[in-house]
């Protein structure tokens, strides 16, 4: 069964999280706890969604969510932040749910794409992506600008780290 995340599945959601972290090799990259989840998603004004896959009142998958904005088509999309299904149930058929009810959101909305990222060596993954569909954005690169940089970006005047 696949529904909107609830407060109660918080704890499962970390847990999804730095499973996921551990997966893509970057088990202390993650920082967040419960509390910024909770706020994230279920505060006054919710700026990220979730959906969670329950299988025998357990959760066996998570996709976290946020609405981006194309100025080309002037409409929203969905950008899929994490995708994560656990090991137990992959091929199962619970990250394709997980999707289609994230093409049903935006389908629904007038939304015009769902957007995400993959990690090049991610072969699993990379081929579930095209079983679905999906294209790879080979002419995009990504960029990102974090911590002391843009910290240093942000105010030039402040001392260094």
């Amino acid at each position: 069964m696949i529904r909107s995340a609830a407060i109660g599945d918080v704890d499962d959601l970390i847990q999804m999280i730095h499973d996921l972290a551990e997966y893509e090799r970057s088990p202390d990259s993650v920082e967040i706890d419960g509390d910024l989840l909770t706020r994230a998603l279920f505060g006054r004004s919710p700026t990220v969604f979730a959906h969670v896959a329950e299988e025998d009142d357990r959760l066996v998958g998570m996709a976290i969510w946020f609405l981006n904005f194309s100025t080309w088509t002037g409409r929203h999309g969905i950008y899929l932040e994490d995708l994560y299904v656990r090991p137990e149930v992959r091929g199962q058929g619970v990250g394709r749910a997980l999707f289609t009810a994230l093409a049903t959101i935006a389908h629904q909305s007038g939304h015009t794409r769902i957007d995400w990222s993959v990690l090049n060596w991610n072969e699993p993954a990379l081929r579930f992506y095209r079983l679905l569909g999906a294209v790879p954005m080979d002419e995009w690169s990504g960029y990102r600008l974090a911590g002391p940089q843009l910290a240093a970006l942000a105010d030039p005047g402040a001392p260094s780290p």
